[in-house]
């Protein structure tokens, strides 16, 4: 005799809503020393956060300080988390959401760009549209032959997407692309310290 399973009583109601998640760009100056990207990317992946782009470079000779910029997603719980655990490892100087940074000033978002090399083969009227549609995207070529261009193209993700989404069918071959290189409004810097 299987009797249907009832759920248990309960004064609390239970809800399946799960939050919003949302883009975030994150811009964490650290130590320039060995061993630091790997624990700051060690954090994301020991906790099964994705990381959508990431660029890293020497921001400050003198004082040995690199800015890690990473667009992440996630509930805003599991952003706030993600910058409170970053906060707490050592070489890490400051985390920011440039995000939410941006949204508190009124803003859009941060200045974000991004470089891609785009490489597209054709022939005739591929090859003309291909050209055709690089310069109104304002893209550069770097080089061509008679059967293939590499342009390159800077701008806001979403400019990248759609270029590369346009050229696909003109006989796009390969693409490699920089990541995201994000910096807050302002006169302000991010970390005077």
């Amino acid at each position: 005799m299987n009797l249907p399973v009832q759920p248990p009583a309960s004064a609390y109601f239970i809800t399946d809503e799960k939050p919003p998640i949302e883009t975030r760009t994150l811009s964490v100056i650290v130590d320039n020393e060995p061993g630091v990207l790997a624990r700051v990317i060690g954090l994301f992946s020991g906790r099964g956060y994705n990381i959508e782009s990431l660029t890293v470079s020497e921001t400050d000779h003198n004082k040995h300080l690199s800015r890690i910029t990473v667009v992440t997603k996630g509930a805003p719980s599991v952003i706030q988390q993600v910058k409170s655990q970053l906060d707490r490892i050592v070489p890490v100087h400051q985390v920011l959401d440039l995000t939410k940074a941006a949204a508190g000033q009124g803003e859009d978002g941060p200045i974000e760009r991004e470089l891609a090399l785009v490489k597209v083969a054709g022939a005739g009227d591929d090859r003309v549209e291909a050209l055709r549609l690089a310069d109104v995207f304002r893209a550069k070529v770097v080089d061509s032959t008679t059967d293939h261009f590499v342009f390159e193209i800077t701008g806001k993700t979403s400019k990248i997407e759609k270029f590369i989404q346009i050229m696909a069918p003109l006989g796009l071959v390969e693409v490699c692309r920089t990541g995201v290189a994000a910096m807050s409004r302002g006169r302000e810097a991010m970390f005077a310290g």
